[in-house]
């Protein structure tokens, strides 16, 4: 099994040495860092623990113009190594680097008290307890030291031990988790092409996977872990990735991703550890795994506010980050993310309920408890969020609150019944117009809230299920039947239709109630007269033309055309060749 810690400490007290002498290997891996004598980029290093794990440390820099390489280094790893100098003691940059461990909540950690021999027993030992009581006071609490020589190897075997009973403690890594490899480093070999390093801190990857990187779709072609070719690398795990396809995005600060598992967030609401968010500065830096990343911080509550990211980054519920500012040197928040599709302020009042809201979210993904806040959202966007999800779709992908649900449902009711009321000839309620009246965002969910109401041809019906003419159309429909009685198949024209104030969808509605019989575009006979139409037709003895047809009924073209159709799909005649039909058994 392998585990990956972390260095941290100021500069020059002795973090490359002690990894050197660990592992026995130049974790400084640039021409530069080895001439001046310290670490500028990031070192990699293993070493087997004595009851066979294998460690790899991650050799951050610790000048304070490399905290942003440093936190590369440090975002994904889940434990740290902090390293202070016995004869130099607690300095600068060992404080910012605890308050960036602070500020990301790593819990795991060990102190080791470098150069001890270069210090006497009073001073190492006012060294460690000035350290462990800084760390203390931080979210790494308590923690284990060990004093030790670099240089000598005294206490070495010791800080193994020591290591390997911190490593003993991690939490296991969740092996089926989605991928997110915060990318570290990126460089090419001649044959080969990109290559990416980086911290696997949860989920799996296999060589012929393919992971999204900055928009695009990559092939992996190939592992290693710790210098081993391997074809499946697991979490927790030191892992470097050859990419084939589409990898000119990635760099430091991008992250390989579980394709269609992830979503992108350049707007987030945060919950902060440290200063209160009105004396935040407005623009900062957010570091979140290798990514640092420009901000715009809108306060919101005491300890909750909106930050609007200049570039989008992969982000869940619960993910931990800090903001930094860079031009004071100091890191004044911790940040958890509470929300990663938060709504935008669009009506006054909106940032002050956002405020009320957020003070009652913990970060800690809660399907029922963001289920009940979104009212409705795909299980697709759930996952993504990083959050369980707390019950079975009510239509498609699409998951709905219990209670806004049962709401939805009423609502639903209500407007087919105000529908029909003010249609009355035509009550049923189309399911487009549903969507609309709800705010639905797809006719699925009608579908779903319409279960057990009647429903014909894409309509809802409520009480009314069928139509009910107005008095003037009635009296409009009456007269054509007047009409009709007379000369049966002589169908008003568009004329006549618009005399009596009839229009297309009142027709429909008439024949709907079975007042009219409706054969064609703007042709209306009385009902019955299909039937009475193809009888006459069956006297002409055998097969007849349109114009045969049409002088046995007495109409004209425009009516007999259509009515032989319907005829025809009624099943009253059937057609012999182009030019002729004959009555079916129906008729006869």
């Amino acid at each position: 099994m392998m585990h990956v810690v972390a260095t941290a400490g100021h500069v020059d007290h002795g973090k490359s040495t002690l990894v050197r002498a660990l592992t026995r290997m130049e974790p400084d891996r640039l021409e530069e860092e080895r001439r001046r004598g310290l670490t500028i980029e990031l070192g990699f290093a293993w070493t087997t623990l004595p009851g066979g794990d294998r460690l790899a440390f991650v050799d951050v820099p610790g000048h304070e113009r490399l905290v942003a390489t440093m936190l590369a280094g440090v975002g994904p790893v889940p434990a740290v190594m902090f390293v202070v100098a016995a004869d130099q003691g607690w300095q600068r940059q060992s404080e910012e680097h605890l308050a960036v461990l602070d500020a990301l909540g790593v819990r795991h950690g060990l102190l080791v008290v470098t150069r001890r021999d270069l210090a006497g027993a009073g001073m190492a030992d006012l060294a460690r307890e000035e350290a462990l009581s800084r760390i203390a006071a931080t979210s790494l609490g308590e923690v284990e030291s060990v004093m030790v020589s670099g240089t000598t190897g005294e206490g070495l075997d010791d800080l193994r031990a020591a290591l390997e009973r911190l490593t003993a403690s991690l939490p296991a890594p969740d092996a089926d988790a989605d991928v997110r490899l915060w990318i570290d480093r990126v460089f090419t070999i001649r044959g080969r092409g990109t290559v990416v390093t980086g911290t696997l801190g949860a989920g799996t990857i296999s060589v012929g996977d393919r992971l999204a990187c900055g928009g695009d779709l990559v092939r992996v072609r190939g592992l290693q872990s710790l210098k081993e070719d391997r074809d499946r690398v697991g979490a927790v795990a030191r892992v470097a990735v050859n990419l084939h396809g589409g990898a000119g995005g990635a760099g430091r600060g991008e992250a390989l991703l579980t394709p269609g598992r992830w979503l992108t967030a350049d707007v987030v609401d945060v919950r902060l550890r440290g200063e209160p968010a009105r004396d935040l500065p407005r623009e900062l830096i957010l570091h979140v795994g290798s990514a640092a990343v420009p901000v715009h911080v809108r306060p919101l509550g005491d300890d909750t506010a909106r930050l609007a990211l200049r570039r989008a980054l992969p982000l869940r519920i619960g993910d931990g980050a800090l903001l930094r500012d860079p031009g004071r040197h100091r890191v004044p928040a911790g940040v958890t993310v509470l929300d990663v599709r938060p709504e935008p302020f669009t009506r006054r009042g909106a940032a002050a309920a956002r405020a009320r809201e957020l003070a009652s979210i913990t970060g800690r993904p809660d399907g029922a408890g963001e289920l009940r806040r979104r009212r409705l959202i795909t299980r697709t966007d759930l996952v993504a969020m990083g959050v369980p999800v707390p019950a079975e779709p009510v239509a498609g992908d699409w998951l709905a609150d219990p209670g806004h649900w049962a709401d939805l449902r009423e609502r639903l009711i209500a407007a087919v019944e105000e529908h029909a009321a003010a249609h009355p000839a035509d009550p049923g309620l189309s399911a487009d117009a549903a969507r609309r009246a709800l705010g639905l965002p797809d006719r699925a969910l009608v579908e779903a809230l319409a279960a057990g109401l009647r429903r014909r041809d894409g309509r809802i019906y409520g009480r009314t299920t069928a139509p009910e003419l107005p008095p003037a159309v009635r009296r409009a429909v009456d007269a054509v039947r007047r009409d009709l009685t007379g000369a049966p198949f002589q169908a008003p024209d568009a004329g006549r239709l618009a005399e009596l104030g009839l229009t297309p969808k009142m027709l429909a509605a008439a024949a709907a109630t079975g007042a009219l019989l409706k054969v064609g575009a703007g042709i209306v006979l009385l009902p019955g007269d299909d039937a009475r139409a193809a009888a006459l037709l069956a006297k002409l003895g055998g097969p007849f033309t349109l114009s045969e047809a049409r002088r046995a009924l007495g109409t004209t073209r425009r009516v007999a055309v259509p009515l032989l159709e319907h005829l025809d799909e009624r099943g009253y005649t059937v057609r012999v060749d182009d030019l002729r039909r004959r009555c079916t058994e129906r008729t006869t």
